[in-house]
């Protein structure tokens, strides 16, 4: 199948602003053109991927899919061009970013280093926030969030692989209290929640079962705004907590922290680097973006 860039493009357009006429004025066409570009698609993939009616547009099933794996990618191919562009434009200036709490390795030292070290003239400026808030309307040039909870009219690039929420206890609770062998148990022990202020309810654990996805309201007896009070209330036998994977990897490898319940915990789309237009990019941010984006490691072709 050949690769239709035009028409993705217009694809991206209409699931980003649910318009046809929207997008239409977006990229300087008609209506009909977007129309018509979305019908040659979903004729060459043999799918739906947009819900018409007279009132609203929306995206199918076969859509959503579509624009979360296209939308990264499109926006990569449109850096890679504007880097191309402006090659010899040196990144400068003070880069602004909001980035959640529990994005381990975009918040490791070794990348913000690296970082500074590769482009001196750029100054960070970066807000460990878990408050949602409109980025551009603060004044801040990117920040750094699940894709989940990013609107859908921001650019986002990936800069993690897929992430993972679970439960872990330490082997002196476990000794004491046992384990939960399903979430509806959570209720019946010392939980250590999360909350990102006073006035906010705790978090609430989400789960999938059987490819049902709900979430469990724990009460948690302690509940806190810092993951790190969690992690060493937990390790110290306080309680069951839960967050990501990555942030007790380092406990879990020590036997400090136990995990539990991991086939209700499927993996999802993880963090990304999201800012508000793709076009005429600054060169500080887009030298970012090419550091920080994830890129997997290829799969090793020898046998060891």
């Amino acid at each position: 199948m050949n690769l239709d860039l035009s028409g993705i493009a217009v694809f991206l357009a209409v699931a980003e602003a649910r318009s046809f006429r929207a997008a239409a004025e977006r990229l300087g066409v008609t209506r009909s053109a977007v129309s018509q570009a979305i019908r040659r698609m979903e004729d060459r993939l043999g799918v739906a991927l947009i819900h018409r009616t007279t009132r609203s547009v929306s995206l199918t099933e076969a859509g959503e899919r579509l624009q979360r794996r296209v939308a990264p990618a499109l926006a990569e191919v449109e850096i890679a061009l504007d880097a191309t562009r402006d090659r010899d434009v040196a990144p400068t200036g003070l880069l602004r970013l909001a980035v959640s709490s529990i994005a381990e390795r975009f918040l490791s030292g070794e990348l913000l280093a690296g970082f500074a070290h590769a482009h001196p003239g750029v100054q960070l400026d970066v807000t460990v926030t878990d408050v949602e808030f409109d980025i551009v309307a603060e004044g801040y040039d990117a920040g750094v969030r699940l894709g989940e909870v990013i609107e859908q009219d921001m650019i986002a690039v990936p800069v993690s692989g897929d992430q993972r929420q679970m439960v872990v206890a330490a082997p002196s609770y476990l000794e004491r209290f046992g384990a939960p062998s399903h979430p509806t148990e959570l209720s019946t022990h010392c939980c250590i929640g999360w909350r990102p202020s006073p006035e906010v309810a705790p978090y609430r654990w989400e789960f999938e079962e059987n490819g049902r996805e709900f979430d469990v309201a724990v009460n948690p007896r302690i509940t806190t705004n810092d993951m790190w009070v969690m992690v060493r209330t937990a390790c110290a036998g306080g309680g069951l907590t839960f967050g990501m994977e990555e942030t007790f990897r380092p406990y879990l490898k020590r036997g400090e922290l136990v995990p539990l319940l991991e086939k209700y915990c499927p993996p999802f789309p993880g963090f990304f680097l999201y800012f508000a237009d793709r076009r005429n990019l600054a060169p500080k941010l887009r030298a970012l973006i090419d550091h920080v984006r994830y890129r997997p490691k290829a799969a090793r072709r020898r046998r060891s």
